[in-house]
C-alpha cells in the first residue's frame, strides 16, 4: 500500500516542521554560546553581535516551542513567527559574519532561515 497524495503532503509537512524545529534548536544553541563568548569592549561590533545572538536564541527557542505544539492550529500566527525567525536569523548571520570563530554560528543561522522559509512554503 502506498500513501495517498494527502498522506504524502502530511508527511512532507511534518518532516518540514521537524526540520525547522531542529534547525531552530541548533541555531538557538549556537547563538547562545556565541553571545556568551563575546565580551563587549565598548565598540558597536561585539555588542551588536552579542545582542543579536541573544535575540536570535530567544526567537528560535520560541519558534521551536511553537512548532512542537501538537495543537497549533493558528496557521497565520505560525507563519508570522516563522517569517520573524527567518528575518532574525538572517540578521544574526550578518552580525556574526567576519567575527573570529563565528563562522559555524552564522551558518547555523542561515540554515535555520532556510528551514523556516521551506516550512512557510509547505504551509502554502
Amino acid at each position: 500500500m502506498t500513501p495517498t497524495t494527502s498522506e504524502q503532503e502530511l508527511y512532507r509537512f511534518l518532516e518540514d516542521r521537524f526540520a525547522c524545529a531542529q534547525a531552530c534548536t541548533e541555531c538557538a544553541r549556537a547563538c547562545a554560546v556565541r553571545a556568551s563568548l563575546l565580551d563587549p569592549d565598548g565598540t558597536d561590533g561585539p555588542e551588536r553581535a552579542r545582542r543579536q545572538g541573544i535575540l536570535c536564541a530567544e526567537v528560535c527557542d520560541t519558534t521551536c516551542r511553537m512548532l512542537s505544539e501538537q495543537n497549533c492550529q493558528d496557521q497565520a500566527g505560525l507563519r508570522i513567527q516563522l517569517e520573524w525567525c527567518r528575518a532574525v536569523c538572517l540578521d544574526s548571520a550578518e552580525a556574526f559574519d567576519g567575527r573570529t570563530g563565528a563562522r559555524a554560528t552564522a551558518e547555523a543561522c542561515r540554515a535555520c532561515a532556510r528551514a523556516c522559509a521551506d516550512f512557510v512554503a509547505a504551509l502554502d
